[in-house]
């Protein structure tokens, strides 16, 4: 059964040292301390088996961490195993749109991924509002961070409501996918994903055997094709988040859904 990846990044080396990654190194594995090569990635998909994983470009207010002409770099270099995911600068819009469409009409990225807590602003701040009319026409999901900061900064921003509420209310065309669950509020969560059609939950930055007991009756249940597999690579590694996934007792096609089905389907990986 193949296995999809929808949020995973193949870190520079900027970012791996950035200092407001040091509250995860407590946890979780030791991150590399110099540029690890694309096949180092590769291998680690390999580990775990996972066959093809989004990577994302990372800005952020102090800077970029990973561009999208890197993405675009990693993803030449893997054999199409990886699938780039854009990311932009919010303080300029009209700059972040015609970024977004190179990065998609050029680079072929599938997705834009903002990660509301680097820049302090709510996916409901206008600031955000022209890169999803472009991502509608474009026809790429938007994908972003719901529940709480691992590193240390506001977890204000990932509160599914009102925040995520509004932007999906306001953009029903907008396929919205929201990465890391939600917790605390993941019930939140859960209550967009069903309330929109459009809105979608993915597991990254969770081991399976940490995911939230209500998340599961959701995925078995009437969340069926509303849940993808995520891990939020480097910090955590396929093989580790993948562990006891026999233990959740998905159905066949459950399983399916939730480890590629639906990620072909919301990204155009077809």
């Amino acid at each position: 059964m193949a296995i999809i990846d929808v949020w995973a990044q193949h870190p520079t080396l900027r970012m791996l040292e950035h200092d407001m990654f040091d509250s995860l190194r407590r946890w979780g594995a030791p991150l590399p301390s110099e540029q690890p090569p694309v096949a180092a990635t590769l291998a680690a998909m390999d580990a775990g088996g996972v066959d093809l994983a989004l990577i994302s470009a990372w800005y952020g207010p102090e800077g970029t961490l990973i561009s999208n002409d890197d993405v675009a770099g990693f993803v030449a270099e893997s054999d199409g195993r990886l699938v780039g995911v854009a990311s932009v600068d919010l303080r300029n819009p009209m700059a972040a749109v015609r970024e977004l469409r190179r990065a998609v009409t050029v680079s072929g990225m599938k997705a834009l991924r903002i990660v509301p807590w680097l820049w302090g602003l709510p996916p409901n701040d206008r600031r955000y509002y022209p890169l999803y009319a472009e991502c509608v026409e474009l026809g790429i999901p938007f994908c972003t961070q719901v529940g709480h900061t691992g590193p240390l900064r506001t977890s204000e921003t990932g509160r599914p409501i009102p925040y995520l509420d509004d932007v999906a209310l306001e953009f029903p065309e907008l396929t919205i996918v929201a990465g890391h669950i939600g917790y605390p509020w993941t019930a939140e969560m859960i209550a967009l994903a069903t309330k929109y059609p459009n809105v979608y939950i993915d597991t990254s930055a969770y081991t399976v055997r940490r995911y939230p007991p209500e998340l599961v009756a959701y995925l078995k249940a009437h969340g069926r094709g509303k849940v993808m597999f995520g891990t939020n690579f480097p910090m955590i590694a396929p093989q580790h988040a993948l562990a006891a996934l026999d233990d959740l007792g998905l159905d066949d096609e459950t399983r399916e859904l939730f480890l590629a089905g639906t990620a072909r389907r919301v990204f155009g990986l077809d």
